[in-house]
């Protein structure tokens, strides 16, 4: 996200506007409390006679990287049980890629992982993450068409133990966080694997496209609410000029970024750094 350059671009060789700042700003994805902030800091600053560019790039960063954690907390295994780990999303965020690359993330650290294809209403979303899963030798559990996806999960649980899998991945439908059946199904799908572990599911991850912005705070707010979230996977990040997203659930909902997606292939895919995120916003 390349947020210096534009607010440069827009501000070069003359005063701050402030309706065109906060323009700026709202444009970038940063949402309207953080917008609201940075914008106040900058005019409280009564010492300051002359507001420019640089200015509001010092607080711009300062007020962002203060909400941002540096460093989420990692996602460890379990003593003895697997790790469950639940992923959430509306369609065409990139959910079941995003499913193996965390998968392959894990592989990475010699972690075993198995596969719940518990989005049982789209039969290419099973045989997707089943290419994947035979791409990467992982092993999955699938069901039929239409299949109870909570029941899949159970099966997906009982097999992860006796296969002292440590991190279990369910790859759960997509669905419009509008659609109050559907949520209803996910709370189903928590509770059935809550009667296999109380704590499980250990990490519920929502997938979000950062191209869509402001779309994608609503199903924040709305997979919030509903189920509860642990943290975001962000795709989309290689080319979008996008990101601000990030700052405006953290800001918002208090929901950390936990990893970024940002290309096409399997390594494509990294823990969220927001040191790093500031640094190449600004």
């Amino acid at each position: 996200m390349d947020l210096f350059k534009s607010l440069a671009q827009t501000f070069a060789n003359k005063p701050i506007d402030w309706d065109e700042l906060e323009e700026s700003l709202i444009r970038a994805d940063l949402g309207v409390s953080m917008t609201t902030r940075i914008i106040k800091t900058l005019q409280d600053r009564e010492a300051w006679s002359l507001i420019g560019i640089n200015d509001v790039v010092k607080v711009v960063r300062e007020e962002i990287a203060r909400i941002l954690p540096s460093n989420p907390a990692a996602i460890r295994p379990l003593n003895g049980k697997p790790k469950v780990i639940l992923l959430l999303g509306v369609n065409g965020t990139g959910k079941t890629t995003s499913t193996a690359k965390l998968a392959h993330y894990f592989q990475q650290d010699r972690r075993r992982v198995l596969l719940a294809a518990a989005d049982t209403f789209r039969a290419a979303a099973i045989e997707q993450l089943g290419i994947w899963a035979e791409r990467l030798g992982v092993e999955m559990i699938r069901g039929q068409y239409n299949a109870d996806p909570a029941a899949l999960c159970y099966e997906a649980y009982q097999a992860a133990v006796k296969r002292e899998i440590q991190f279990l991945i369910c790859d759960t439908a997509g669905r419009m966080h509008t659609k109050t059946n559907l949520m209803a199904e996910l709370k189903k799908v928590k509770r059935t694997l809550g009667k296999q572990d109380q704590d499980a599911p250990h990490e519920t991850l929502l997938v979000v496209d950062a191209t869509t912005g402001g779309n994608a705070l609503s199903q924040a707010r709305e997979f919030q609410s509903s189920i509860g979230l642990t943290g975001l996977i962000v795709t989309k990040l290689d080319g979008s000029g996008k990101g601000g997203i990030i700052v405006a659930i953290q800001e918002e909902l208090g929901v950390p970024t936990r990893f970024i997606g940002t290309g096409e292939k399997i390594d494509d895919f990294a823990p969220f750094d927001g040191r790093e995120f500031v640094a190449k916003m600004l």
